[in-house]
């Protein structure tokens, strides 16, 4: 199941990936015909992820009743906005304004430590645990989005993510229980200024500036990933292949991250975790590669789907 966030006459709706690539509305199908009413756990991603196993199970029935109907009576969905074409839907952020700040881990693929300090001329060093800092939600675009190229910066540079999202409320939670917290899954796109990281000595503010977490299109569903540690990861800036990795080969696996953080602090349903990113980063490449206006920069990974942008001039 994928579930998505898109802009309908200036507001926000909730949606589910039907047959065809279409967009079911999933509060409009459950009002209209499945006399649902007003469910208030289907106006927001965030609403949804709480309510747990009870939101999903509408989320089914709504999927069924789609799946089960005919080409005629599909166009009466349509013409009703119960149901959208793919092309007609304006993407935001699967969580549009995220509660807390979008958590991401640093340097966790070897490759991409390896890169770094050849590039930065420094002794190479693995972490010895996970290294986390995190992303405002002034920060956080949807889907077909524009990173602004920001004045502030002159070195603007791409790291493609996979990205986990919690799904309920946990503390100090053990490894081999990590997966029963899961909401699903999407893609991140860790936008840098790494002139202003260098500057700053440190990663927040480098990364942190408005427009510089792309999040999407959408969350898969844990149930509709196998295995999360075994998906191909790919960004590619202006159709060029610049990043090409596997979240096998993360230094510190979903279950370690996931529970190191969430020893003495309250991991929350909606919060979103972002896992690092494979080599072939800009700053690393020789020549350096630095995005400018008019890149289309795309993040892709296995079993989710394409998460696209642009860089905008200021």
């Amino acid at each position: 199941m994928r579930f998505l966030t898109f802009a309908k006459k200036g507001e926000s709706r909730l949606g589910l990936m039907g047959p065809d690539d279409m967009v079911i509305d999933l509060a409009e199908v459950n009002r209209r015909y499945l006399r649902g009413g007003s469910a208030p756990y289907l106006a927001t991603m965030q609403a949804f992820i709480e309510a747990g196993a009870k939101a999903l199970s509408v989320a089914k029935k709504a999927e069924r009743y789609v799946a089960n109907k005919d080409p005629g009576e599909l166009k009466k969905l349509s013409r009703a906005g119960a149901l959208l074409k793919l092309g007609q839907v304006k993407f935001l952020s699967p969580i549009p304004w995220p509660r807390k700040n979008v958590i991401m881990l640093g340097i966790n693929y070897r490759e991409h430590v390896e890169e770094g300090a050849r590039a930065r001329a420094l002794d190479l060093k693995y972490p010895d645990a996970p290294v986390y800092f995190t992303k405002p939600a002034t920060s956080v675009i949807g889907h077909r989005g524009k990173v602004i190229h920001h004045k502030a910066t002159e070195k603007l540079d791409y790291e493609a993510e996979f990205a986990l999202v919690i799904g309920k409320k946990g503390r100090d939670i053990p490894k081999e229980k990590v997966y029963d917290y899961i909401f699903g899954y999407t893609i991140c796109l860790d936008m840098t200024a790494r002139d202003l990281q260098r500057r700053h000595g440190q990663w927040f503010k480098g990364k942190s500036l408005d427009t510089f977490c792309p999040l999407g299109p959408w969350i898969v569903h844990k149930s509709a990933l196998a295995d999360p540690q075994q998906l191909r990861l790919v960004c590619r800036v202006n159709g060029e292949i610049m990043q090409d990795g596997n979240t096998r080969d993360m230094i510190f696996d979903i279950p370690t991250m996931v529970s190191e953080l969430s020893q003495g602090m309250t991991l929350e349903p909606g919060e979103i975790i972002s896992t690092g990113t494979p080599s072939g980063v800009g700053f690393a490449r020789v020549p350096p590669l630095f995005l400018k206006p008019g890149d289309r920069v795309e993040a892709e990974v296995e079993g989710i789907g394409k998460l696209e942008v642009e860089i905008a001039a200021p």
